[in-house]
């Protein structure tokens, strides 16, 4: 790999920080802001050429996949206690909460929140997660929502589906635990408890205990979950191999995803500071976020003589703008960071691809 794959290109200001980001289709972005705001850029131009305003705090933007060619397709929106639906092939530039499609009111008390939504490959399921530690789901065919039965014991800040697994998701939470659930049957099929796990394994004294914060979903089924005490825990036991690597060996589909299995899994000290930003680019770099902007590419290797993948920072950049950090994607060409700038404000910081990124 070249020693600069990403350089700077250009840095967004918005009034109210930047809470969330969403890679569209189309060559478009999507970012989501404090004030109520979505903002949807071009990736070439970096203009906004269309804006939703007034939605309450928005924290989370996913886009429906689309794959005709120019439209914007649909988005939703998790806004409070709602997930909101806007179709964003329509002649208005600035769109409002009154132009939704659909409002669904997924949290049952005023201050249970959303943090997160996912959906799943067929955009036939929206996962979300709250501020009481509920996991749910809605069937978007039928609108019906499905509640775990297990929740996390404080906030869930992040839920993902796993990749060709049409009945399973995982969750992470503020309780340092990873559930991994069937949303069909309502039940945990694995979990893991980083917090047993890292401290019984820490060699150093750490002020924050590790809540997991934020987490990516590869591809090929690897896990990486980002936590307050400056760690990433990646479970490579759902990793689906055919063909990662040359010396990956074709494994067996399994019954269930094994991605939380301890003997398929490891921990890595990625900076000081909480992760809170986390993107997977192809099956096996992966990109991290401290608070204060120390952004990492990391390579995941192996398997080794053990059978073990391991993890190995290719390449580190601070941010220039962002103060603070709260979301971070990577497109084909673009490394887009959101956050916060030192005085409050929003800030959306652009790197372009200068180098070779091995896929």
């Amino acid at each position: 790999m070249k020693e600069t794959p990403y350089t700077y290109r250009q840095t967004l200001k918005t009034p109210a920080p930047i809470s969330c980001l969403a890679e569209g289709s189309s060559g478009h972005f999507f970012a989501g802001s404090d004030d109520g705001s979505v903002r949807v850029y071009n990736q070439e131009t970096l203009k906004v050429v269309k804006a939703i305003r007034g939605l309450g705090e928005v924290s989370s933007v996913v886009c429906m996949a689309y794959y005709s060619a120019g439209g914007l397709g649909d988005i939703w929106v998790a806004s409070n206690r709602h997930a909101l639906r806007f179709t964003m092939d329509t002649e208005k530039m600035i769109l409002a909460k009154a132009d939704a499609t659909l409002t669904l009111e997924l949290g049952a008390e005023n201050d249970d929140v959303l943090n997160e939504l996912s959906l799943n490959q067929k955009n036939s399921q929206l996962a979300f997660c709250l501020d009481s530690g509920a996991v749910g789901v809605v069937d978007l065919s039928t609108k019906q929502v499905t509640r775990m039965k297990t929740s996390h014991d404080n906030i869930c800040g992040t839920v993902k589906f796993i990749p060709d697994r049409p009945s399973e998701l995982v969750s992470g939470g503020y309780d340092s635990r990873l559930l991994h659930h069937d949303f069909h049957q309502k039940t945990i099929l694995s979990r893991f408890d980083l917090g047993t796990s890292l401290l019984s394994e820490s060699s150093g004294v750490s002020m924050s205990p590790p809540f997991i914060l934020s987490s990516a979903m590869s591809p090929s089924g690897i896990l990486a979950a980002g936590t307050a005490d400056g760690r990433v825990w990646i479970g490579t036991g759902g990793e689906k191999t055919t063909g990662v690597s040359s010396g990956a060996s074709v494994k067996k589909k399994r019954r269930k995803w094994e991605g939380l299995k301890q003997d398929g899994a490891f921990t890595a000290d990625v900076g000081h500071g909480p992760i809170t930003a986390l993107t997977f680019f192809g099956s096996r770099i992966l990109f991290t976020s401290t608070l204060m902007g120390k952004v990492t590419l990391h390579e995941i290797g192996g398997p080794t003589a053990d059978g073990k993948l391991d993890i190995s920072p290719k390449w580190t950049k601070s941010t220039t703008d962002v103060n603070k950090v709260n979301a971070i994607i990577a497109t084909k060409d673009l490394i887009i960071i959101g956050g916060l700038s030192e005085t409050g404000g929003g800030i959306t910081e652009v790197w372009e691809k200068s180098g070779d990124v091995p896929l």
